[in-house]
């Protein structure tokens, strides 16, 4: 049976998930660290390029996590000299969360050739059809995000 093109989209996606889930676990074993450190590294340093800083609950939010299990990714980091507690500068009262220039380095050196090796194959793309990937990336991360999976009550 033939699979739509579509259907044939979403698998690579897939294979694209898990192929990057696969290296961004053996990078996390190489350092020391559990695969949620390596997510929460993520969520920090998307914060950062946003513009936004987070807190140990946001962070927590967006791993899905609960206090106790936040405080122990954020301990684990922060002994690996990862990231660090700073206060805000607009709210002294609030604690934000820092990723540390060490951990952007080693972050360099692993995921650099295959983020530069990406740039370059969108460099290969017309404007339009990056602009139509960057859509229906961001589409599918909101479709994810809303919760529409086997585990959605």
């Amino acid at each position: 049976m033939t699979e739509s093109p579509e259907l044939n989209v979403f698998h690579l996606l897939r294979a694209v998930s898990v192929e990057f889930g696969m290296r961004q676990g053996e990078f996390a074993a190489r350092n020391g660290m559990h695969p949620t450190d390596v997510r929460a590294l993520i969520c920090l340093l998307d914060a950062e390029r946003a513009g936004t800083g987070l807190t140990a609950g946001l962070l927590g939010a967006r791993l899905g996590l609960n206090s106790a299990g936040t405080t122990a990714v954020i301990d684990r980091l922060e002994r690996l000299g990862h990231l660090t507690r700073v206060r805000d500068d607009g709210d002294r009262r609030r604690v934000l969360l820092r990723v540390e220039g060490s951990a952007k380095e080693l972050g360099r050196a692993s995921f650099g050739p295959l983020i530069d090796a990406t740039v370059d194959l969108l460099r290969e793309f017309t404007p339009a059809e990056t602009d139509a990937v960057r859509r229906f990336l961001t589409g599918a991360r909101d479709i994810m995000a809303a919760g529409d999976g086997p585990d959605t009550p």
